[in-house]
């Protein structure tokens, strides 16, 4: 009898992976391929859409390459193909499926003007009411506000409505089909600051307002849907079922299995994206938490809360590659051990503006209480430190507006390896912080979704429970000045910042 599997493709900022799960959630076959942006002038992040494209169908090849060798000539069958994808980053192109520009990745900047311009129109609470987010260059319409207004082409291609907008789950389905399908989820709708999540529609009145009436965009469909099938340019004899496009983030959501209200989980990468289930209602709030579309089912759609940390690993790597402090990742638990506090030391890590819940895109990152005594040490403790503490700011939050505490925080992300950080997390908001034990855990979310939109499992209780060999929880240990102080030391420097 033929063995069943699920196709998972991870198509983040810095790379692809794609992964063969099989029906109990272990990982078969994963290859991965490095995904280049380019950084045409200081604030601007691009990539290339077509290198994005070839970039997932290289990892697929690959993938599938490693899986058949390890069948070794059994049967199988794939059942199904899921998509997880870097959020906010987006496409244009036009009826001939070219593109008519880079994809512009939510790193970019570029469109700070252009926001501050809306904030003064007095467009924030109206967007935020209907969108769930606020007014900020991270989310993808006022960049293509920018692109509208700097190249006339597509000013041009716009005003004739020859333009298609595509988050890249969007356009690589669109690719995969052979430009047949267009299709998007709620997730990544809900993060363009087009579409109205307590409507379920793209909301024409912000679309006037923002001068995109227009633009091209896509249907919206269930996370767990039938969005077409792909050969994968030849890669498969036959076509595979896509069955599941979401968020990376959204993705990791599902897949650290935070499906009741209350349990929030941490994706500690580039940025970090807090999630905190909210149920089936889209709650409004403000104290700079957005409101998003947690994940969606045929017959479920659940909420989120989200606090948006922009540096988190790029901080780290700030420290490795612009510092030059360590030369391995391996080595900066010793660091941070080998010192017994920060000793007053605090890192800031506004390289590109500070997110939620503070929301200060001017900020530049700065380092406070340096001394003859600091060293490196000091410095790589007070970065991870800057992680846990960006992270207790957007629960604090959370639970604030909710009136709720926290029941857990999971977490996935490589930094999550690092023992110091998690154990003075789980101190900081006294509350357990469990690693599920994988780190491709937005893979595994997308797969998971793959098995329910392909009908393999029809409630989210028959699903494989995440129970791997790196399961970790770590326990807080009762509250003490030693995470207490810091922390208020850490409140007290940001408000001086704001002054």
């Amino acid at each position: 009898m033929a063995t069943s599997y699920i196709l998972s493709i991870d198509q983040g900022t810095s790379g692809t992976k794609a992964i063969i799960f099989d029906t109990e959630g272990n990982i078969v076959a994963k290859a991965s391929e490095a995904l280049r942006s380019y950084y045409p002038f200081s604030g601007f992040v691009e990539q290339d859409p077509d290198e994005i494209y070839q970039n997932v169908i290289k990892a697929v090849k690959h993938c599938y390459a490693i899986f058949l060798k390890e069948l070794k000539g059994e049967e199988y069958t794939l059942l199904s193909c899921g998509i997880s994808n870097q959020r906010e980053t987006f496409v244009l192109w036009d009826k001939a499926g070219k593109p008519l520009y880079n994809a512009l990745v939510w790193q970019c900047k570029r469109s700070v003007d252009i926001c501050e311009k809306l904030r003064v129109q007095g467009l924030e609470n109206r967007v935020n009411s209907k969108t769930g987010l606020t007014i900020d260059p991270y989310f993808s319409a006022t960049k293509i506000m920018w692109l509208a207004q700097q190249n006339a082409a597509i000013a041009e291609a716009m005003g004739r409505g020859d333009v298609f907008f595509g988050t890249i789950d969007t356009w690589l389905l669109f690719k995969l089909t052979g430009h047949k399908n267009y299709y998007t989820d709620h997730t990544n709708a809900s993060r363009t600051l087009l579409y109205n999540i307590y409507d379920l529609s793209w909301d024409l009145e912000l679309l006037k307002e923002l001068g995109l009436s227009n633009l091209k965009l896509p249907e919206v469909k269930t996370s767990a849907s039938s969005f077409g099938k792909s050969n994968f340019n030849g890669i498969f004899e036959t076509e595979l079922p896509i069955t599941s496009l979401i968020g990376d983030s959204h993705a990791a959501f599902f897949g650290e299995e935070c499906f009741e209200k209350g349990m929030a989980k941490a994706t500690m990468g580039t940025g970090c994206s807090i999630l905190w289930n909210t149920g089936n209602t889209p709650e409004k709030h403000g104290n700079g938490i957005l409101t998003t579309a947690g994940y969606s089912l045929p017959d479920k759609l659940h909420f989120a809360l989200e606090g948006v940390i922009v540096s988190c690993g790029a901080t780290l790597e700030w420290l490795k590659n612009q510092l030059e402090l360590f030369t391995d990742h391996r080595e900066i638990e010793a660091l941070a051990t080998s010192v017994s506090s920060n000793e007053g030391v605090y890192l800031i890590p506004a390289f590109s503006g500070i997110g939620a819940p503070h929301w200060q895109k001017d900020w530049k990152a700065s380092v406070h209480g340096v001394t003859f005594g600091t060293t490196k040490a000091h410095l790589v403790r007070a970065a991870l430190e800057s992680i846990a503490f960006q992270i207790k700011d957007v629960i604090h939050a959370i639970e604030q507006e909710t009136g709720q505490p926290l029941r857990e925080l999971r977490v996935d992300g490589g930094i999550t390896a690092n023992g110091f950080l998690m154990q003075f997390l789980a101190n900081l908001l006294q509350t357990p912080v469990t690693n599920v034990g994988i780190t491709d855990i937005s893979a595994r979310g997308a797969a998971l979704v793959a098995g329910l939109g392909v009908g393999y499992w029809k409630e989210l209780s028959e699903l494989p429970k995440a129970n791997y060999e790196g399961y970790k929880s770590y326990i807080p240990d009762d509250l003490s000045l030693d995470s207490l102080t810091p922390y208020q030391s850490w409140l007290r420097l940001l408000n001086d910042k704001k002054e």
